[in-house]
């Protein structure tokens, strides 16, 4: 079979220090028409960079200085650029992971589209806008008429993906490259995207390069995989092959990394230190610093490709054909962490916090005056627990709520009714200076901890702040202790927050909610976006934690394999109330709300025998403004009855474990 894009021995640099950066280092690949190809590595591979080396859209430091890029046999890398432009969103179009950053703000959704028709196929007037809100509805847009004339900021980050796949495919082109195109989106929403170029690639024969460090995605979109790292391709197979048997050390550890049903009892495989510097040059396996499997030849010599018999080809020594050379020593060891001692909390079930009918209604104003014209009705009543040392998981789309009941917790939104015990204490309505001493007791954990780190200070201030403001006191010794029990070397606390990756930033955060000797965390989405490696790392971490100091948890994310790793309960949450809640093992395996049950069927997974048949879901979540009559999932659910439409279900006991707020469930109970 003749293949559509051919990349070989293609080589990058970035000139951004003393030197060079080889960012793509010699990497060949084959991406024959209809074909799906996964490109999966860490961040800081490579995989971003080999596609806009693809489009010719490098950073000005950037630069390809060796290799070709054929696109039908013709190479793109001896086009002018006048040529480029007419190739790119015709021939090739690409998906950018982050869709508000991509699109124009100050343009409409149809002008932004409308560029793409007018440059390549001369399309004006009339046309023009059917042919937009032909690709509009391809896309799954609702009242696409209307909303083609709207501007990025007014569509949800689901939409917004969506406008970035209509403006990708209203080129018709051959190739289109994914760039992380599901990356922090909800299940639900993933699994439209999906479906969506999926779909797309079956109308006209396209061929997508998939770019993802998700397992999951890969084992449900691919054909072939392959696995880069440090700049270099190091694994390539079928789908079929590589998720039977993954062949490189790393491919492995990156199974090994995957939260799950199977890892709740034991902790995860963590993949030690972090991607090499690519200013260097190589005398050996790029992977050999971090292998469990190194011996000293790993150190000494680059390996080459094997000859497989399947076309399942692997870089490394263990498969080398020189038998001479496939000797593998001990393995180094990791150091073991220096112990120390922090304030331990006894793990026991006592109840630690309460929450009972909690609303966070937010007023809208209109008018000259700013009279309240209604009310965003964000957190409508909602009742949960925590004993001490234990987990529970608030699961739900986003825009459901989950942020605000974690800040409405803390007092950092004030709540407009309900009850926050804390060890029997209520915490709605406190006094200031009552809240501030309690607050030693219960911290967060934000989901961007670059954002949350003050950038101008050094690390070991960011976590004295909190402990002089609310113990008085600052312990260097103790800070020292803390990021060793985080596991980062104590010298760091003289670095700023950009010296670090995103796994190390979170690692602070969590050092600095640590700092003042919480009883309760609120974990915001703290693994969301990260790579499946470092998300290993920060859950051993969370639960490690746990285990010696007896902290609760009140994990909030949309990652359904994290929940069933971590927690210990898991509740699950719509348009501002809680649906479903009870132990993990019930609601996971035995879910009862038709929404829980969309959500677990949405989940892409690498085990066939755990895929369930997809339940789609009609629409978008509604406005918490203006929450439809009676259930408010009926407009979506596709067991919906009249009584639905009329009255919110009351609170059913299925067991003594695990309820649900389900009409289903009520007249049953009720027959």
């Amino acid at each position: 079979m003749s293949s559509l894009l051919e990349i070989k021995d293609l080589e990058t640099m970035l000139h951004t220090g003393a030197e060079p950066v080889r960012a793509i280092d010699g990497l060949t690949i084959k991406i024959h028409k209809g074909e799906t190809f996964a490109l999966l590595g860490e961040s800081g591979c490579g995989k971003s960079m080999t596609a806009l080396s693809i489009m010719r859209l490098l950073p000005d430091a950037g630069e390809i200085v060796a290799g070709s890029i054929k696109l039908r046999g013709e190479d793109l890398l001896l086009l002018p650029e006048m040529d480029m432009r007419n190739l790119r969103g015709k021939r090739i179009s690409m998906i950018f992971q982050e869709p508000m950053l991509s699109l124009n703000p100050v343009m409409t959704v149809a002008e932004q589209i409308g560029e793409v028709l007018h440059r390549h196929f001369n399309i004006y007037g009339k046309k023009t806008n059917a042919r937009i809100l032909e690709i509009l509805n391809q896309v799954g847009i609702p009242d696409a008429a209307q909303r083609m004339h709207e501007y990025p900021f007014q569509f949800s980050g689901g939409m917004k993906q969506r406008v970035m796949i209509a403006m990708a495919l209203a080129g018709e082109p051959e190739l289109l490259i994914a760039d992380e195109p599901t990356t922090a989106l909800d299940v639900t929403i993933q699994a439209q995207v999906l479906d969506l170029m999926r779909n797309s690639q079956q109308r006209s024969s396209m061929a997508i390069l998939l770019i993802t460090h998700d397992l999951g995605v890969v084992a449900e979109m691919a054909h072939r995989v392959a696995v880069m790292y440090a700049g270099e391709i190091i694994e390539s197979a079928t789908r079929e092959a590589f998720f039977k048997t993954p062949l490189h050390p790393y491919s492995k550890k990156l199974f090994a990394s995957l939260p799950g049903k199977n890892s709740r009892e034991q902790g995860l495989a963590v993949i030690s230190g972090s991607v090499p510097s690519l200013s260097q040059t190589f005398t050996g396996c790029r992977f050999a610093d971090r292998c469990d499997d190194a011996w000293d030849l790993c150190h000494q010599k680059i390996p080459l490709w094997n000859d497989p018999p399947d076309n399942h080809y692997v870089k490394c020594h263990l498969f080398s054909t020189d038998q001479s050379s496939s000797q593998p020593g001990t393995a180094a060891k990791e150091p073991t962490p220096i112990p120390i001692v922090l304030q331990k909390i006894a793990n026991t079930n006592n109840e630690l916090l309460r929450v009972t009918d909690l609303k966070v209604h937010f007023p809208i104003h209109k008018g000259l005056f700013k009279r309240i014209a209604g009310n965003v009705m964000a957190v409508d009543g909602i009742s949960l627990t925590i004993p001490q040392g234990k987990t529970i998981a608030l699961v739900g789309e986003s825009g459901c709520g989950k942020t605000t009941v974690g800040k409405s917790i803390l007092q950092l939104i004030k709540p407009t009714a309900g009850s926050v015990l804390f060890n029997g204490q209520e915490l709605v309505g406190l006094e200031r200076k009552q809240l501030r001493k309690k607050r030693t007791d219960f911290q967060i954990i934000f989901q961007d901890p670059y954002s949350s780190l003050n950038p101008r200070m050094l690390i070991v201030d960011i976590i004295k702040e909190g402990m002089d403001a609310l113990n008085g006191y600052t312990d260097e010794a103790e800070i020292d202790a803390l990021l060793e029990h985080v596991g980062l070397p104590p010298e760091t606390k003289r670095r700023y927050p950009h010296e670090f990756s995103g796994g190390q930033r979170q690692r602070i955060a969590i050092a600095r909610a640590l700092a003042v000797n919480p009883k309760l965390l609120i974990c915001d989405e703290p693994t969301s976006a990260l790579d499946v490696s470092v998300q290993a790392q920060i859950l051993n971490l969370l639960k490690s934690l746990q285990n010696s100091l007896g902290i609760a948890y009140l994990f909030i994310t949309h990652n359904l394999s994290v929940v069933e790793h971590i927690a210990d309960n898991v509740a699950v949450m719509y348009l501002g109330r809680i649906v479903e809640q009870g132990c993990v093992d019930d609601v996971l395996r035995n879910p009862k709300h038709p929404y829980t049950q969309a959500l677990l069927s949405a989940v892409p997974t690498i085990d066939e025998s755990d895929k369930r048949e997809m339940i789609p879901l009609k629409g978008d979540l509604p406005s918490p403004s203006a929450p439809p009559s009676g259930c408010h999932f009926h407009p979506r659910c596709p067991q919906a009855m009249s009584i639905c439409r009329e009255t919110y279900p009351e609170l059913t006991a299925i067991n003594s474990t695990q309820t649900v707020q389900c009409h289903l469930y009520t007249q049953k109970q009720d027959a």
